[in-house]
C-alpha cells in the first residue's frame, strides 16, 4: 500500500503544478549535532540570497522547508526527502552536506519529478546517479588535484595519505595520488580512518614512522578536521618539518580562531575563501554574516547554498512555476554567472560546477584574526573525478 501511495502521488505530481502561488524547496542538512554549524551556513547562504534577491520569482513565492540530519544517515535522508516530496509537496530538493545522504535520495527524483541541487556533498559520482542532479558546491577531486602539484613543485617527493573512509575521502585520496604520481612523486602509504575517528594520536605516530616528507589529509569539515590539525601540531609533526597538504575543508574559516597560531602558514586548495576580493563576495559576506549572526562562523557551505538558490531561481523562472524537473535542469545547463567565489558555469554535460580553485595560506590580519589568503589561482577547473566515476 505504501508503494502504491507513493506511486500514485508521483503520477499526480508528474502532471505539473501550473502557476503555483507558493513553490516549496526542501533543504536537507545537519542543523543540530556535531555538524550543526555547516547546516547553519546552509541557512545563512539561503537567507542571504533571498535577502538580496527577494522571496518571489515571477508570480510565485518561494518557501524553504528544512529537515535535519545531524550526521551522515542515508536511510534517514531518503525518508526525510520522501516526506518532503510526498507530504510537503516540495518541487525542489536541496542541501545535502554528506555524500551518503545525497546518494540515498537520488532514486526518488525521476519518479517524483523533482530536481536536486547539491549544495555541499562532494563525491564526483553523485551527478551520475540521476539526470536531475545539479551541483553548486565542489568535488574533492576538483579541490584535491591542484594541491598535488603544489606539493611536488614545492620540493616534497614522498607523501603519506590520510583520509576519512567514505566517498569524498576515497575520492580525495585517489585525486591526490593521481596528480602527485603524475608529477613524479610517491605516495608511500595510504591510511583510511573510520568516519567517526576522533583520537588521531595513533595516526600521527604512523605518519612519523612512514618516513614521508609530507602528509595529505582529508576529513569532513567540522570537529574532526579541527581535531586532526590540532593533533598534527601537538604531536610534533609540524616541528619535525613534515609538510601538511589538504583541500580547504581542513582550514575552514570557522575553525581558524580555535586553531590560532598553529594554523599559520598552512596551505590548502579550495573553491572559496571568505576573504575573496570581489564586489560580489563583499555583498554576499555582508548579507550572510548578518544572516548567521556571528561573522566568525561563516564558512564555505554558505556559498554553495547561495549559488544553489541562484540555480533554483533560474529553474523556477524557466518553468514559469510549473513542476517539470527535466525542463528545469535543462534550463541551467551551461548557465554562467559571477559567484561570490568568482566566475562559475554549470557544465552542460555533467551538471557539475566549473570554477576557479585557489591556493590559500592561513595568514594573520592586522586585527589579530586569522584568514585564508588566496595566493594562486587555478582557473576554470572542472571535475577530474567524473572519468573515475564512470
Amino acid at each position: 500500500m505504501k508503494k502504491f501511495a507513493i506511486a500514485a502521488l508521483a503520477a499526480a505530481l508528474m502532471g505539473g503544478v501550473a502557476q503555483a502561488d507558493t513553490i516549496k524547496v526542501g533543504v536537507v542538512g545537519p542543523f543540530s549535532g556535531p555538524f550543526a554549524l555547516q547546516g547553519k551556513n546552509f541557512k545563512a547562504g539561503i537567507d542571504a540570497y533571498m535577502a538580496l534577491n527577494g522571496s518571489t520569482v515571477g508570480d510565485d513565492t518561494i518557501e524553504i522547508i528544512y529537515r535535519d540530519i545531524p550526521t551522515a544517515d542515508p536511510a534517514q535522508s531518503k525518508a526525510l526527502s520522501q516526506e518532503l516530496v510526498v507530504k510537503e509537496g516540495v518541487q525542489y530538493l536541496a542541501g545535502f552536506y554528506f555524500t551518503p545522504d545525497a546518494m540515498a535520495a537520488t532514486p526518488l527524483l525521476e519518479q517524483a519529478n523533482v530536481p536536486m541541487v547539491v549544495m555541499n556533498a562532494a563525491t564526483s559520482a553523485i551527478v551520475t546517479k540521476s539526470p536531475f542532479v545539479v551541483r553548486t558546491s565542489f568535488t574533492t577531486w576538483q579541490t584535491s588535484t591542484p594541491i598535488a602539484k603544489v606539493a611536488f613543485d614545492g620540493g616534497t617527493k614522498k607523501v603519506i595519505s590520510v583520509v576519512s573512509d567514505y566517498g569524498p575521502g576515497v575520492d580525495a585520496e585517489a585525486a591526490f595520488k593521481a596528480g602527485f604520481e603524475k608529477a613524479g612523486g610517491a605516495v608511500v602509504e595510504a591510511i583510511r580512518m573510520p568516519l567517526q575517528t576522533n583520537d588521531f594520536s595513533p595516526i600521527m605516530q604512523r605518519i612519523k614512522d612512514s618516513g614521508a616528507e609530507g602528509v595529505f589529509a582529508f576529513l569532513p569539515s567540522g570537529p574532526t578536521t579541527l581535531g586532526f590539525v590540532k593533533a598534527f601540531n601537538e604531536n610534533g609533526l609540524k616541528d619535525a618539518g613534515i609538510k601538511f597538504f589538504a583541500p580547504g575543508d581542513l582550514t575552514q574559516e570557522s575553525d581558524l580562531p580555535a586553531l590560532g597560531e598553529a594554523a599559520l602558514g598552512l596551505q590548502t586548495t579550495f573553491h572559496y575563501a571568505v576573504s575573496h576580493d570581489s564586489a560580489e563576495n563583499k555583498k554576499f559576506v555582508e548579507a550572510a554574516a548578518k544572516a548567521i549572526g556571528n561573522p566568525a562562523e561563516l564558512s564555505f557551505p554558505a556559498v554553495g547554498a547561495y549559488d544553489g538558490m541562484h540555480v533554483i531561481y533560474k529553474m523556477i523562472e524557466a518553468t514559469g512555476g510549473e513542476q517539470d524537473a527535466a525542463k528545469a535542469v535543462d534550463a541551467v545547463k551551461g548557465l554562467s554567472w559571477e559567484s561570490p567565489r568568482g566566475p562559475v558555469t554549470i557544465d552542460p554535460e555533467s551538471r557539475h560546477i566549473t570554477q576557479n580553485i585557489y591556493l590559500r595560506e592561513v595568514a594573520k590580519a592586522e586585527d589579530g584574526t586569522y584568514y585564508n589568503k588566496e595566493i594562486q589561482t587555478f582557473e576554470k577547473q572542472g571535475d577530474p573525478g567524473l572519468a573515475a566515476a564512470k
